[in-house]
């Protein structure tokens, strides 16, 4: 069964990782996909492996005032959108003491202003009955060294979802969040994460010893999540979070 039948949906952050994974299960699933990302190279690439249902569109969503190259691609092309999955974002670490004001504003403007103005831009696009889905993580319930700033703007998306859910349930819009434990993305790596080879060594191997399942996880078992939430088997979940970790936060 085709879940997301005809259904259009806009991926944020989707050329890699588990806007990837998404697009790749959305489009098994019957729709057609928009995913974003900085660099026009690898967007070329990634659309022409997905397919002639799938579109790609340079948009870095730090800059909430560059919507409008985004909002006239939908207006040409389609007739509305029914799927919103905001992905995009940054995973900066660093401790209290090491923490810059450069790292702690290009989270908040990236992870949380980002967020609410993609949201904002898109939603008078979308359909009625759609569905809007925020990716957060379990940063917002656990305390870890390092990821303060990094879990504050996951706390804020999550915060976002509850509030948003209330705004726009009259437009029959649904928002909920998905809440992943450690995945394996392009995003854990040394120079993604601001850390030394031998510190996210050290890092997996204490996460890994934490986890009920003894593995990371895989972004396909996080687009299942999201292709739940995104699709009418989660059309009576309304401002919901749900926790995809391997028990870490049992």
């Amino acid at each position: 069964m085709n879940r997301l039948q005809d259904k259009v949906a806009f991926i944020t952050g989707g050329s890699s990782g588990i806007g990837l994974a998404t697009a790749k299960e959305f489009l098994a699933q019957g729709a057609t996909v928009i995913i974003t990302g900085r660099n026009q190279e690898t967007l070329d690439r990634v659309t022409t492996d997905l397919g002639d249902r799938a579109f790609g569109l340079v948009w870095d969503a730090s800059d909430s005032t560059d919507a409008a190259e985004v909002t006239g691609f939908i207006e040409s092309n389609f007739p509305a959108i029914d799927v919103i999955f905001i992905n995009a974002g940054v995973a900066k670490f660093g401790t209290f003491e090491q923490m810059t004001p450069e790292i702690f504003d290009e989270s908040i403007r990236t992870n949380v202003k980002g967020a609410y103005f993609t949201i904002q831009a898109l939603v008078p696009f979308m359909n009625r009955g759609g569905s809007i889905v925020l990716n957060t993580s379990i940063n917002a319930h656990i305390g870890a060294p390092g990821a303060s700033v990094y879990a504050a703007t996951k706390a804020a998306l999550l915060s976002m979802a509850r509030n948003l859910s209330v705004e726009l349930i009259e437009r029959n819009i649904r928002v909920n969040a998905v809440s992943p434990g450690p995945i394996f993305t392009p995003l854990h790596t040394a120079a993604k994460l601001g850390l030394s080879e031998k510190e996210v060594e050290d890092m997996n191997q204490g996460i890994i010893e934490k986890i009920p399942l003894h593995r990371f996880g895989r972004p396909e078992e996080i687009a299942k999540v999201v292709l739940f939430f995104a699709s009418d088997d989660s059309s009576f979940v309304v401002g919901a979070e749900l926790i995809v970790d391997g028990g870490m936060t049992l």
